[in-house]
């Protein structure tokens, strides 16, 4: 089956399946790997990059830069123009990723833009802490 973006492989249906299905958190080549291993359908990292890299020029999928020491995390994103607007939360426990729009953190962003003659990128801003799921269950 042929797509506007060259063929259609079992692969990229399961790459993009995972993706869909892991939405609320960031997601890593090394997971996917695992994943697509799992599923009978191997594709080597540099295959996966290039997808992803696909994915995310078609405004798919986000390409998060956590800091300089750990490779690039990924997210699919419904509606990629909302995910500019807010922030997120990045539980350090079980990874999962919540966007929020708080018109609190709005006036932060109006506060530092006005004060301090910066722009922040909401769609690049991450707050590291524990959700309440593992809060709950006291995880480290």
């Amino acid at each position: 089956m042929k797509t506007t973006n060259g063929y259609k492989t079992k692969q990229k249906e399961k790459l993009l399946d995972y993706l869909m299905s892991n939405k609320d958190r960031h997601t890593n080549v090394r997971e996917i790997s695992a994943f697509l291993d799992g599923e009978g359908t191997p594709m080597g990292t540099a295959t996966i990059y290039r997808q992803l890299d696909k994915l995310v020029e078609q405004g798919l999928v986000r390409k998060y830069i956590l800091d300089g020491s750990t490779g690039a995390c990924f997210q699919y994103v419904e509606n990629s123009a909302s995910c500019h607007e807010h922030f997120h939360l990045k539980c350090t426990s079980c990874g999962k990723l919540i966007h929020i729009d708080c018109q609190y953190l709005t006036g932060v962003n109006r506060h530092i833009l006005e004060h301090h003659g910066f722009t922040v990128d909401s769609s690049q801003t991450v707050f590291y802490g524990k959700c309440s799921e593992c809060g709950k269950a006291g995880q480290p």
